[in-house]
């Protein structure tokens, strides 16, 4: 079985074609998620930092401290950093990593424009919802999606999902700088840059999902070579691919 990373679409990588119009899609948004997680001081490693995975089909809206999350902010106490994310525990999948920063709830926001039936901006991969239903025909296993908030002005928007991508296997050690593997004891952060050439962890990469992030870079998000062959057939070209070796 081959793996693949699932990127930026060159347009937004400043790849693309000069001519707007050489492009077949035109869609964007500017959108955030309803609650998320404060940023943190870590006491141990002293990094200020916040910017973990989203969990678009978590409802936060049953907590007193629901207010408090749908804005961003640094928290410096860790201990209460620690209460607000096990509070947020529960509404979440069992074993999801609850990174300082970490995401909830719809996107909620504006969006203008024609909308491939694939769609990534930074690490959300949203989905039309006929799209979602061809790859669910195809077999494709793990695909949750959860209803955005995105505010169109135009006549026949179209209803976008994003997709719930949680973080399962590694990068492999061998890519990683050496005494970098290991995330910090207490916020739990990973101290690299992502590699020029990412090498997977073989044994790490899960066996009944086809789409997932990793684990220790979950900005990195992976499709098995099923998703991959299934995209490529029903010609959904608003994503970049490239293939990820193992070891």
């Amino acid at each position: 079985m081959k793996f693949y990373g699932l990127e930026l679409p060159e347009r937004f990588r400043g790849q693309g074609p000069s001519k707007p119009d050489a492009w077949p899609y035109t869609g964007v948004y500017t959108a955030f998620h309803k609650w998320k997680l404060p940023g943190v001081n870590c006491p141990a490693c002293r990094a200020i930092w916040g910017g973990g995975p989203a969990y678009p089909g978590a409802d936060l809206s049953g907590l007193p401290e629901a207010k408090k999350l749908e804005e961003a902010y640094l928290e410096e106490d860790f201990a209460e950093f620690e209460r607000l994310r096990e509070l947020v525990r529960p509404l979440v999948p069992v074993g999801a990593l609850l990174e300082p920063g970490s995401k909830f709830g719809p996107l909620v926001g504006s969006a203008r424009g024609t909308f491939a039936q694939l769609f990534m901006i930074h690490d959300d991969l949203l989905i039309r919802r006929e799209a979602l239903e061809q790859l669910r025909a195809e077999g494709i296993r793990g695909l949750n999606a959860f209803r955005t908030q995105l505010r169109f002005r135009q006549k026949q928007a179209p209803e976008l999902l994003e997709l719930q991508i949680e973080p399962h296997g590694l990068l492999h050690r061998d890519c990683i700088p050496p005494g970098k593997a290991e995330p910090c004891a207490k916020c739990g952060r990973y101290d690299f840059s992502l590699p020029g050439k990412p090498l997977l962890d073989r044994a790490s990469l899960p066996e009944h999902l086809d789409l997932f992030r990793l684990a220790n870079f979950t900005t990195v998000i992976v499709a098995s070579e099923h998703l991959v062959k299934a995209i490529r057939r029903l010609g959904f070209e608003e994503v970049s691919i490239r293939e990820l070796p193992l070891r």
